[in-house]
């Protein structure tokens, strides 16, 4: 468990190590991070869904992604998460039609929108993204980071059926976002053979 606020003595209330809650707040930070750099560095697998607004395509994906990787029991094995290139929708829920669909197909989706950082990176095994703008993005920005791991590609890679763009439902309807889960699904089942 995480403690947010610094330690204090039991016998009388006070911080023994003199640290204040800001300075403790930045020592926790540098923890955590440390904590995710080295879990990618043991060899645990992890994968990062990318897209626009983390609202709809980079969800949808996560969201399969940890129901297949559920389904083969493997799961425990997998840190998986979801995230945009934008900040227009930090915050946020899924898009409610993606929402739907997940309720459709019977795959869990909890999620709320964040915008890639630079510890992503470094922490990652893999960044998966959904089309070309997005991969140019990515690419931008970990040549800022110094010590940048993470393998960056198109999701659409690994579709057996060669669709290499899974595009943006945002403006569409139902039918598009049934499109980008199918699409997810296929991507999301070879990319978790390849990497069994």
């Amino acid at each position: 468990m995480v403690c947010s606020s610094p330690p204090t003595s039991s016998s009388n209330g006070k911080n023994p190590l003199g640290i204040n809650g800001t300075t403790w707040s930045s020592i926790l930070l540098v923890i955590i991070q440390d904590l995710k750099i080295n879990m990618a560095a043991t060899g645990s697998k992890s994968v990062l869904f990318v897209c626009l607004g983390n609202i709809c395509r980079s969800p949808i994906a996560e969201a399969v992604f940890r129901k297949l990787a559920t389904d083969s029991g493997v799961v425990d094995q997998w840190r998986i998460d979801s995230a945009a290139t934008s900040t227009y929708e930090i915050g946020n829920p899924p898009d409610h039609r993606g929402q739907a669909c997940m309720k459709r197909h019977n795959v869990p989706m909890k999620h709320v929108a964040r915008q890639v950082t630079k510890d992503d990176f470094m922490s990652f095994s893999y960044i998966l993204c959904m089309d070309d703008s997005n991969l140019s993005d990515l690419n931008r920005k970990a040549k800022s980071v110094k010590n940048s791991t993470a393998k960056i590609e198109l999701l659409g890679s690994y579709d057996p059926q060669n669709e290499l763009i899974i595009k943006d439902p945002y403006y569409g309807d139902d039918k598009d976002f049934e499109k980008v889960y199918e699409q997810c699904l296929r991507c999301c089942r070879a990319f978790l053979e390849k990497n069994a």
